[in-house]
């Protein structure tokens, strides 16, 4: 439980820290980054891999770069649901996304 808590805990910061270096990202407060987390973690348990199968196709024929795409739009629907979070525009979302997506894979290394 312990884990749970302090990787919750490590992507709120990473969430912080996107915020401060990407311009069209913008946190309210620390309060509103662990939200967003939590948020995530919901919209990628159960929205993500229905979409993912649905554009199945379309991510083969891009050989993949299409769950890019889908990955911003979640982190735009995110930024939509969650009060204090702000996301301003596709490009936003994109890079905020990727960075999220390096910290989640050196923050999920054992």
């Amino acid at each position: 439980m312990l884990s749970l808590i302090v990787k919750w805990i490590l992507y709120t910061l990473v969430i912080i820290f996107i915020s401060w270096i990407i311009p069209g990202i913008e946190v309210e407060n620390f309060l509103s980054a662990m939200i967003i987390c939590l948020v995530l973690g919901l919209i990628n348990s159960f929205i993500k891999p229905f979409l993912a199968l649905i554009t199945l196709p379309i991510t083969f024929v891009t050989f993949g770069l299409f769950s890019l795409i889908l990955n911003a739009l979640l982190f735009m629907l995110a930024g939509w649901i969650t009060p204090g979070f702000e996301v301003e525009g596709f490009w936003s979302a994109l890079l905020g996304s990727l960075i999220l997506s390096l910290f989640a894979v050196a923050l999920d290394k054992k």
